[in-house]
């Protein structure tokens, strides 16, 4: 069929059928309707049996143009090598989703150089997620859909009102062809072959001395299968960004915490961190006294889902234990489409809280002393007659480009708090503290110049652990790749249903038979979409079942047969 749309208005052709514009084989007799066509000898094109598509009509609106750009097959060809391209841009350096806990807009330039922060700014670090790149894969789908519709609806059209009388010039032009004399009676002659061609499958109509046999038309459904499961199987991809369907990241556990599962009602706990290493004698022999190999790291978890107060910071939310599992590698723990996968592990003790004590510097005197935990801690502590109030957390403690203080991580890495203290012998307002539990924080940061400035130089007051004792440490801490992907079960689907449109078209061929007795002049003509050596072996098997001896190679027309 011509790939160029054809500029004639609706046909009428000689056997009195009403053609629709962009028809090349009369719809009901197959005789071809364009002049080059009808004077031509070659094998006709059966693709879509000649029947119209819409994306061949003669001037077309702006819809009809979009519809023509998606439903071409060279375009999509281009968008497929397009995404391809952008694909394996995506895999040059690591991808941002990789890492856990970086600073992306520093890391690629520090770990890569000037290429890798060139790869950063161009957004190649999250290539799967960029606009463009979902773009392409809506476009892949839209030209699926758009190129299925154009094609199968026609296709069924022709398939399912199929003459069983065909033009003379429609049945030489095909690559399986015979013309020969019988004796026979033409209605007897057809009679007779039909018998053959039902015991090999085929599905006979007959109409006088005209004969249509076909089987396996289902194979001709196949490669629309294929467009259907790739379809489902894009949608899934592309639900996957939305949210509550789909998450994929790395979490800290330290030991004995239980700990929020970010963006869900599930909390986690780490009630035991276990590791085993090879001994020496263990350790294959390349291996020694270079590094410490671990054999087995397991996190025993407990995993709980909040069933009250879960959104309110201001009440402890209240938790139903639902699974609990030993996790290691390749073992997660699974619960209704959630996954904790083991994925790293880190033996350096953790702080978890503090219990500073508040005393008057001048003095010495200890007015008492509170429980503050890096995680979730109280909002507001006594110490005698002094209030202390808890303004912001920092997590992990740093300074941005202004200066200004911020968490540059959500673990506890360098915790930092601003209190407000309330009291006798301080402004009505109160006096802001800053505080750094960890030593070698309040040196780093200079914790003593921070509070200095915030007391205008009147400051009595200060925070200090008086014993080890008042600190508490975890001993480890696990970290968990956690994931969720509500989205997978669709796309095994849709990838069983493009397996299912492989098998159909190959492993089946749709196969016709056209058969006309006139005037003593017997003229077969028959086509398939594949397989033609063993298509024509049959109907030579069929022939010789009513005494008609052929030799295969006087069927073929010139048509390539393959």
């Amino acid at each position: 069929m011509s790939s160029k749309a054809p500029l004639f208005t609706n046909t009428k052709c000689e056997c009195g059928h009403q053609n629709p514009v962009g028809t090349v084989l009369c719809e009901a007799c197959g005789k071809p309707l364009e002049e080059k066509e009808a004077e031509s000898s070659e094998n006709l094109e059966m693709r879509y049996d000649g029947v119209a598509r819409r994306s061949q009509r003669v001037n077309p609106g702006i819809i009809d143009r979009v519809w023509n750009f998606f439903s071409s097959v060279k375009i999509a060809v281009y968008l497929i090598v397009l995404t391809l391209l952008g694909s394996m841009l995506g895999t040059i350096l690591p991808q941002e989703s990789t890492f856990l806990n970086i600073d992306a807009s520093t890391y690629y330039k520090q770990e890569y150089g000037t290429a890798g922060d060139i790869y950063y700014k161009l957004g190649l670090s999250h290539t799967y997620e960029s606009w463009w790149f979902v773009t392409l894969l809506v476009m892949i789908g839209a030209s699926l859909v758009i190129c299925s519709l154009d094609r199968v609806l026609p296709l069924y059209k022709a398939l399912t009102r199929q003459k069983i009388r065909k033009h003379r010039q429609f049945l030489t032009r095909q690559k399986v062809v015979l013309v020969t004399e019988v004796q026979d009676d033409p209605e007897t002659w057809v009679e007779r072959v039909a018998g053959p061609l039902k015991k090999r499958g085929y599905r006979v109509k007959t109409d006088g001395g005209a004969l249509l046999a076909e089987k396996h038309r289902f194979s001709r459904w196949g490669p629309y299968v294929i467009h259907i499961g790739l379809i489902i199987f894009l949608l899934a991809v592309l639900a996957r960004g939305l949210p509550g369907l789909n998450m994929d990241q790395h979490l800290a556990f330290p030991q004995g915490e239980i700990t929020q599962i970010p963006d869900t009602t599930f909390y986690l706990e780490n009630k035991k961190f276990i590791v085993e290493f090879y001994t020496e004698e263990e350790m294959p022999e390349e291996f020694r006294g270079t590094k410490v190999l671990p054999k087995l790291y397991e996190t025993q978890a407990v995993l709980y889902e909040c069933t009250a107060d879960c959104g309110d910071p201001s009440k402890k939310p209240q938790l139903n234990e639902v699974a609990s599992h030993d996790i290691r590698v390749n073992s997660p723990l699974s619960y209704k489409g959630l996954k904790a996968y083991q994925f790293d592990y880190d033996l350096t003790p953790v702080l978890r809280s503090v219990q500073p004590e508040l005393k008057d510097s001048r003095t010495g005197e200890v007015y008492g002393k509170f429980k503050l935990t890096m995680k979730n801690p109280e909002r507001s502590f006594e110490a005698g007659p002094y209030t202390v109030t808890l303004k912001e957390k920092y997590m992990d403690f740093g300074l941005s480009d202004e200066g200004q203080p911020v968490s540059v991580s959500p673990y506890p890495n360098a915790p930092a708090f601003l209190f407000l203290i309330t009291g006798p012998d301080l402004p009505a307002e109160g006096q802001q503290y800053f505080y750094f539990p960890k030593q070698v924080d309040k040196t780093k940061f200079q914790q003593t110049a921070i509070n200095d400035k915030l007391g205008g130089g009147s400051r009595f007051l200060e925070l200090e652990v008086g014993d080890m004792k008042d600190v508490d440490f975890s001993e480890s801490t696990t970290y968990l790749n956690v994931r969720v992907d509500r989205a997978m079960p669709f796309i095994w689907v849709g990838a069983a249903i493009v397996m299912l449109g492989l098998v159909l078209g190959f492993y089946w061929q749709h196969r016709r038979v056209w058969l006309t007795v006139d005037d003593g002049v017997l003229t077969l003509g028959g086509h398939t979409n594949k397989n033609w050596f063993g298509f024509r072996r049959e109907i030579v098997g069929v022939l010789g079942k009513v005494d008609m001896a052929v030799d295969e190679k006087t069927l073929d027309n010139g048509g390539g047969l393959a």
